[in-house]
């Protein structure tokens, strides 16, 4: 049996790497003398001495600072010497000095894979070649603050929101704000978000706004998810209507979620995030509408085949459940399947399609840890849980997300976009029926690229945050 040292500290920086932990109860559990098998890879070296304080996904433990280098060097010298003070124990006892190369170039791969998003410096031009095509923007707006979501109308005409409070209708390159938006915690990640248009809009001139709701209380104030619907007339919203509100409140200041998108039947599909509590809300059906997808009809009502049913028998706005903090909505257009984007916590971004009634896992399953190096949950796959169609490790925070169905980018056809807030680029996922079978990076280093969409006249437009907040349009380069 293996024998264990128990070093008392509260801070364990791991192999080189300032790291705050707190696993088990404030003790960092060290294997001491026990000696590797002679065949062990050094994956499995990884997974039986240093998981239990650097979290079993080696690709995630890897995304961080470094405080003692990353080169093998300097990787082979923690492993072997340790530093002691900092509760890294010393495996020169443990380990064969080939078994510490292997293991630190083991170690290596997954910094490698972080590295490959430090894209070069801010980009001094506005072309971008990618492997199939090259690109030029067009800025369509200036002067926004947060951009957070972007809607069009038949002719063009494009509505924005700005994540502090305001909305704009956005035509010839010149923006209009609109009045009569509701009242917004614009705190942390709230505010106001995502912004649809109804179907039927030219007759009936709907648009629906998803927001950061605040409200009151003895305990100060508390958020959730809202959405309502309202008409627009000039250049104000009218006769709005509060048509879904997730329950409970939380004093949270993020994971709202918040995309929306019709489907063909008509029905509205709306991402709510946790709000941080992955203990308590994704998993609980009982009258929690948190860390969910839900279904509602164009005017709030609940259509009678939803999956989830409440203590009285009735259907709820339930559709599916076990999501973090889902952030893009898009329905595949040949499929017509929902597909989701959330954010993972410390890796982990999945894309799942999403199906009634079925649960996503989180947190009872995940590809990522906790950002303070603390592992979530020991499984990435379960009984009666789906399995995202792809994951991202290192996070690259995903966002918006688009279906590309026109011939103005013919090699790009067919493929999904998300937005990248963390490593500000544009991901491209080729697809193979409902498989992604190729990833590629556009618009590199561009800024925090929080929605992106195909408009009516078939080009991509993208809202980006910073360094320069702007709503551009992608033309392609002959």
């Amino acid at each position: 049996m293996a024998k264990y040292l128990i070093i008392p500290v509260l801070v364990c920086t791991g192999i080189g790497v300032s790291l705050t932990l707190e696993a088990n109860d404030g003790y960092c559990a060290v294997t001491d003398v026990h000696q590797p098998s002679a065949t062990a890879t050094p994956a499995e070296n990884y997974a039986n001495y240093c998981s239990g304080c650097h979290g079993e996904k080696m690709d995630a433990f890897t995304d961080r600072q470094w405080k003692h280098g990353n080169s093998l060097k300097d990787l082979m010298k923690a492993i072997k010497n340790g530093y002691a003070n900092e509760g890294m124990p010393a495996f020169a006892k443990t380990f064969t000095d080939a078994e510490i190369k292997e293991l630190s170039e083991y170690i290596l791969k997954g910094i490698k894979n972080v590295e490959a998003y430090n894209f070069d410096a801010v980009p001094v031009s506005s072309t971008f070649t990618s492997e199939k095509l090259t690109v030029k923007l067009d800025t369509i707006a200036t002067g926004l603050d947060v951009p957070w979501g972007m809607a069009f109308l038949p002719d063009g005409t494009m509505f924005v929101t700005e994540r502090g409070g305001k909305l704009y209708r956005v035509k010839n390159k010149k923006k209009q704000e609109i009045t009569g938006v509701p009242e917004v915690l614009a705190e942390g990640q709230g505010g106001l978000l995502d912004v649809i248009v109804h179907p039927d809009f030219a007759n009936n001139s709907y648009i629906y706004l998803s927001y950061s709701k605040p409200k009151k209380t003895n305990q100060g104030t508390v958020a959730t998810t809202a959405v309502i619907r309202a008409k627009v007339e000039s250049n104000k919203l009218i006769d709005s209507k509060i048509i879904f509100e997730a329950l409970p409140y939380a004093p949270t200041r993020h994971h709202y979620g918040s995309r929306m998108v019709f489907d063909k039947n008509g029905y509205l599909f709306i991402s709510v995030g946790e709000r941080g509590n992955e203990r308590q809300n994704p998993q609980s059906l009982d009258d929690n509408q948190l860390g969910k997808i839900h279904r509602i009809k164009d005017d709030g009502s609940i259509p009678a085949d939803n999956p989830f049913k409440d203590k009285a028998g009735k259907p709820t706005t339930l559709y599916c459940y076990g999501n973090r903090n889902p952030q893009g909505l898009a329905i595949n257009p040949d499929t017509g399947a929902l597909w989701e984007n959330e954010h993972g916590p410390r890796g982990g971004d999945e894309v799942n399609i999403i199906e009634p009634g079925k649960n996503y896992g989180w947190p009872l399953t995940s590809y990522g840890i906790n950002y303070d190096g603390n592992t979530i949950t020991d499984k990435t796959t379960a009984p009666g849980i789906q399995n995202p169609e792809l994951y991202w490790i290192p996070s690259i925070a995903p966002s918006g997300m688009a279906f590309l169905t026109t011939d103005v980018y013919k090699p790009w056809k067919g493929a999904v976009l998300v937005g990248s807030l963390r490593f500000k680029y544009l991901n491209l996922c080729y697809l193979d029926g409902n498989k992604i079978v190729k990833q590629e990076k556009l618009l590199k280093n561009i800024g925090r690229v929080r929605d992106v969409r195909q408009g009516p006249d078939g080009f991509i437009y993208v809202a980006v945050e910073s360094p320069a907040a702007a709503v551009y349009r992608l033309v392609p380069v002959e």
